[in-house]
């Protein structure tokens, strides 16, 4: 084994270690954590597997501008700003072709003058850019994960490919767990339609019972004390029943 191969190696396994703690994030979407705090652990883990990462951060294209959802480091959130402000720079750029951006010294400053000098004086000559989207059908980009470092030999390939790694698991997750959420309130909702559907179907027969009427005509008495007293529907029926209760 040659003395590369000990350090790569090391660094697969704390990527291993890094994708292990990604799991967490099913755990927490499936309870419903906000996204900001999804990211917030990809940040996390992305410190673990960039062994030369001086600060992390996540670009979201949520609106009508990018913004820094997460970050490991305050400065990082001013580095990232200055690159909106330019409109160009590592993160734009791997969301805009959505491949990965490794990237340092003199060539940024070629490809990047403004912000490449904002960067430099917080330190920072290497950047790593990977995109973030969700799976699925329709692929949605979420933004860019951000890796900032001080050395110019901070990245190489392998972090590339590890940190690629990273958010495409990340995403699957992310993908997964907002499915899941989405079918959970999809069936909540279903049997709280059946619900407020059985008490009034109850109501219905109440009215059909005490006055003689029909099916139609107690669902229209049912209506019209709705919409006279401003109420929902479910609501008219339920008071009904519990008016019978006392």
């Amino acid at each position: 084994m040659t003395t590369n191969e000990v350090p790569e190696a090391k660094r697969v396994d704390e990527a291993t270690d890094a994708l292990e703690d990604l799991e967490l994030l099913w755990t927490a979407l499936a309870a419903e954590e906000p996204l900001h705090a999804a990211l917030q652990r990809l940040v996390d883990a992305a410190l673990k597997v960039v062994s030369g990462a001086d600060a992390v951060s996540v670009t979201v294209h949520s609106g009508l501008k990018p913004e820094t959802a997460a970050t490991s480091h305050d400065w990082a959130v001013i580095v990232d700003e200055n690159q909106y402000a330019a409109g160009d720079g590592p993160c734009l750029e791997a969301a805009r072709i959505r491949e990965p951006v490794l990237i340092a010294g003199e060539e940024a400053f070629s490809r990047w003058p403004q912000f490449a000098a904002d960067a430099a004086r917080f330190g920072v000559r290497a950047y790593l850019s990977t995109p973030l989207a969700l799976a699925g059908p329709d692929t949605e980009l979420i933004g860019a994960l951000n890796v900032y470092g001080f050395a110019e030999d901070s990245f190489d390939r392998l972090d590339e490919a590890l940190l690629k790694l990273v958010t495409n698991t990340a995403a699957a997750t992310i993908s997964n767990a907002s499915r899941y959420v989405k079918m959970r309130n999809l069936a909540e909702n279903m049997r709280a339609a059946m619900a407020s559907r059985a008490e009034i179907e109850q109501a219905k027969g109440v009215l059909m019972a005490v006055h003689g009427i029909t099916a139609d005509e107690a669902f229209d008495r049912l209506v019209s004390q709705s919409q006279h007293t401003n109420t929902k529907l479910v609501m008219v029926a339920r008071e009904l029943l519990a008016s019978l209760r006392r």
